[in-house]
């Protein structure tokens, strides 16, 4: 009986010790993602993703999948207040450039340290999912949805992300590990329940409480200089929402 019970302390002991080592790591990959430039860190299991598309699973990627490290990077408050065509353009792509080297960083940081492997997954672009008569593409993974079961946030009725802290200007980046790291907890809701202002606002008439419809969308948002620069001609659904900033600035 003694055997025995010195045998359960001595398992549970090990267990505790596994798990503040799993627990230490967890938190030191955190650190490392926010020293890189991320704003905000957080952790989903394969778990989570059960339902996502065929095709565009993590494991359709990297079979070995078992958990997805998940970072934002927000958007200055300041190119919400200004022409979004050529200057918001400019620098939204910018960003998603320093979302993806965050991303190649964090991989080689979690295979230098001998955590595990890591598989850097691009922002945006490239990817092949495009329906040309819809205009409806798809990247390689959700990253919203990636975000959403991170607890990084919650979707607004336009479909984009919204976050407590930043609103609507997270671009989203990811990295697919063999690692097992406990998931974050889901964020509480963000969007204001009885606003419609994206819906009310979109020149398009592309936002309703079922979506968005991606062409409509697509054809009054994006466009070119006659010099041929990107431009971004409208932005209408993020500078109107109330928590585009994040619930400490609402202007509800």
């Amino acid at each position: 009986m003694k055997e025995e019970k010195e045998y359960n302390m001595k398992e549970e002991k090990e267990c505790n010790m596994k798990e503040e080592k799993e627990c230490n790591m967890k938190e030191e990959i955190r650190e490392k993602v926010l020293e890189f430039g991320a704003d905000i860190c957080r952790f989903t299991g394969i778990d989570r993703l059960a339902g996502a598309p065929d095709g565009f699973h993590p494991r359709d990627i990297f079979p070995a999948c078992e958990s997805i490290v998940t970072f934002a990077v927000a958007l200055p408050k300041g190119l919400y207040m200004v022409d979004s065509r050529l200057i918001y353009s400019h620098f939204n792509t910018l960003a998603c450039s320093r979302v993806d080297r965050i991303a190649y960083r964090t991989a080689a940081f979690l295979e230098k340290m001998n955590y595990g492997i890591g598989v850097p997954i691009p922002c945006d672009g490239p990817y092949d999912y495009w329906e040309e008569e819809k205009m409806e593409g798809r990247g390689l993974l959700s990253m919203k949805h990636i975000a959403f079961y991170a607890g990084i946030g919650t979707f607004g009725k336009n479909t984009l992300l919204l976050n407590r802290d930043y609103g609507n200007r997270l671009l989203i980046g990811c990295v697919l590990t063999d690692l097992k790291i406990e998931s974050d907890e889901l964020s509480a809701e963000v969007c204001l329940e009885h606003c419609e202002l994206c819906i009310q606002n979109c020149p398009a008439g592309a936002i309703s409480e079922s979506g968005v419809i991606q062409k409509s969308c697509r054809v009054n948002s994006y466009g070119h200089t006659k010099r041929g620069f990107d431009t971004v001609e409208c932005n209408r659904c993020r500078t109107v929402c109330p928590m585009r900033f994040g619930a400490n600035t609402c202007d509800k």
